[in-house]
């Protein structure tokens, strides 16, 4: 599981060096795909194939909505394998989505990382921390 947030650099390669608490999760390899409000994330290889046969026998491809969930879901995933200083290279489609800069932050999403741009990562939170506690009532209902 992942949790915290962290404030790695990018590199002028494009690398970012993970969190040294995830790498072992890590270390069998991760995928990096687009995620929602234009940040990066990053499954770890074994759960993002489940993830995805999941949701391959669920998809209805009749559905052009599902089609165009899968084909883009698809053709912005890369494979990435840390290396030795814990650090993968994020392409230039996926710095160019998240507007990447050199400050980045890293947070823990539970089941994988988010890759954000400091500035956007910043703005987010102050848009939507006053509503916290509120929308946690809202989203998970009956849970807690």
């Amino acid at each position: 599981m992942f949790f915290g947030t962290y404030t790695p650099k990018l590199d002028d390669k494009g690398r970012l060096t993970l969190p040294a608490k995830f790498r072992d999760a890590l270390a069998g390899g991760l995928m990096v795909t687009k995620s929602q409000d234009h940040s990066l994330a990053v499954h770890p290889r074994a759960e993002f194939e489940e993830m995805i046969a999941e949701i391959s026998a669920k998809a209805k491809r009749g559905n052009p909505q599902a089609r165009a969930y899968l084909r883009n879901l698809a053709a912005s995933t890369d494979e990435q394998y840390p290396d030795a200083q814990g650090r993968i290279t994020l392409s230039a489609e996926h710095r160019r989505y998240a507007n990447l800069t050199k400050e980045c932050v890293v947070t823990g999403s539970i089941g994988f990382l988010e890759i954000w741009d400091a500035q956007a990562w910043q703005d987010y939170q102050e848009l939507h921390e006053e509503n916290f506690s509120a929308a946690s009532d809202e989203a998970l209902g009956d849970i807690l």
